[in-house]
């Protein structure tokens, strides 16, 4: 059974689809075709209150839960998610575009994962025994209230999980605005929440443009905003979190150096590329679009990443042979072309791609570009798009001043066979989220996050517990009070 894209209201609260078509028009496009495939409704400030009102009300019911109890409904929902796999994979696609062959193995499996882990660690968020003489003290992990979490339009069911799943775990509430480019999945995943258990009103979806989302950020019930997106939104989110003294997580774009030593097999360092500027048709915030190539592999290289580029099959993505997707929209493939051809105009040397695919569509074809300096604009602005950078170096001290040289810091990658020499230059380059001989690797066990202007803050592993949950110090005296008068 398929879901139908047409969801039965734009909003889901309380544990129920809610409509109200006085909200703006969202048109709902299918990339691969350009067709419109569902009609949506940003919310009215009704819509965010009843949201708002109805995680309040939630909220102080599920912190008495005991996180136990708590646990058992994240894991539950996480097995609902993958019995659903391939549903919630189809509609995924639908939503961006991307091949089913991609989303079935990456995006609902990924967002069951972190409620599988946060469901796990619920029972483990413990607090701490301090000795001091016969006084002591005892600390108690407690949840911040009601938390906003504000999706991206690249994975839009992985974000509303891996922003949920550790909410939840702490004992918080969630309302989460989709993207207005991808606003079907996150229903699907308030719809399991409540099968799983979850008190209606825990777990809210409303849509919107950015409106909806400054009304969010800047209500006082509020307490904590976590938000993907750009670095420019970001900025101006964090501002707005920051005037009502708000807990933010800030996972934004980047500008990622993959460095390849002339010592690195060659296969694995391709691979490793193409995973970091063409997965996702490129639109990937952690991709390491800025390719560094130690200038005696550079031409190989080349070479070998155009030879496997020709086995890209592009087409239907509900074809699961297709490995090729389009851009989510019109306007970003739009934005991508410009990349293109400023590149092209700045002097870039243009190896393969460059060009729209024909057919319906936003479909472009993955493009790459050699003798790439650091000025050029396609080195220094993050596309996110399929564009691939090709930098030559010489030297590793090079390698790493030139990496570092840019505002980003959200993700490195380093390909080499020496390992010390591997380990030596991850750890100076400035960057959150490292690689070694492997590229865009998630799993939930590990932190997510970046330095500079790539945010604060991190997603999953334990760490994200530390920013979904705050802590209370009890000092026990077990004499005598002293006092001076």
């Amino acid at each position: 059974m398929s879901y139908d894209p047409q969801p039965a209201g734009s909003h889901y609260i309380g544990g129920a689809y809610v409509e109200d078509k006085a909200g703006a028009e969202i048109a709902v496009i299918y990339p691969a075709t350009g067709k419109r495939i569902a009609t949506l409704h940003a919310a009215t400030p009704a819509v965010i209150e009843q949201a708002l009102a109805a995680a309040e009300a939630a909220q102080k019911d599920w912190a008495k839960w005991s996180p136990r109890e708590r646990g058992r409904v994240l894991t539950r929902a996480a097995q609902i998610m993958r019995e659903r796999n391939r549903e919630l994979s189809e509609l995924e696609t639908l939503d961006t575009g991307k091949p089913l062959q991609e989303t079935l193995v990456a995006d609902a499996t990924s967002g069951s994962d972190a409620l599988e882990y946060f469901g796990g660690l619920a029972a483990t968020l413990t607090g701490e025994h301090i000795q001091l003489g016969d006084d002591w003290v005892y600390t108690i992990r407690e949840p911040l209230g009601v938390c906003v979490g504000i999706g991206a339009w690249n994975y839009p069911t992985q974000i509303a999980c891996w922003k949920t799943a550790p909410a939840l775990a702490c004992g918080n509430a969630m309302v989460f605005k989709p993207s207005e480019t991808t606003p079907l999945c996150a229903l699907k995943i308030a719809e399991i929440m409540v099968e799983a258990g979850a008190p209606a009103g825990l777990f809210n979806v409303v849509q919107g443009y950015g409106e909806v989302g400054a009304s969010l950020v800047t209500d006082p019930r509020v307490a904590k905003v976590s938000l993907t997106g750009s670095a420019p939104t970001g900025k101006k989110v964090y501002a707005a979190a920051a005037g009502e003294m708000k807990h933010v997580t800030m996972e934004l774009g980047g500008k990622s150096p993959l460095i390849v030593f002339d010592d690195a097999e060659l296969d694995n360092a391709v691979g490793g590329a193409i995973l970091g500027n063409f997965y996702s048709s490129g639109q990937i915030c952690s991709n390491g679009t800025r390719v560094f190539v130690q200038r005696d592999l550079v031409e190989p290289f080349l070479d070998r990443l155009k030879e496997r580029l020709g086995g890209v099959v592009a087409g239907d993505p509900m074809d699961e042979a297709v490995n090729y997707g389009p851009m989510v929209s019109e306007k970003q493939m739009r934005i991508v072309q410009e990349f293109i051809r400023k590149g092209k105009d700045e002097g870039a040397r243009l190896v393969t791609g460059g060009g729209q695919m024909a057919g319906a569509g936003f479909f472009l074809e993955p493009t790459v570009f050699a003798d790439v300096t650091d000025d050029m604009t396609i080195a220094r602005e993050e596309i996110f798009g399929p564009v691939m950078s090709v930098l030559a170096f010489d030297t590793e001290e090079e390698a790493i001043t030139r990496a570092n040289a840019t505002p980003y810091g959200l993700s490195a990658g380093v390909f080499t066979r020496d390992i010390s020499r591997a380990h030596r230059v991850i750890r100076q380059l400035e960057a959150g989220s490292c690689f070694i001989n492997s590229y865009n690797d998630a799993p939930v066990e590990a932190p997510f996050g970046g330095v500079k202007a790539s945010g604060v803050g991190r997603e999953n592993s334990k760490e994200a517990i530390n920013h979904y949950s705050q802590v209370r110090s009890v000092y026990v005296r077990m004499g005598d009070v002293e006092a001076p008068f």
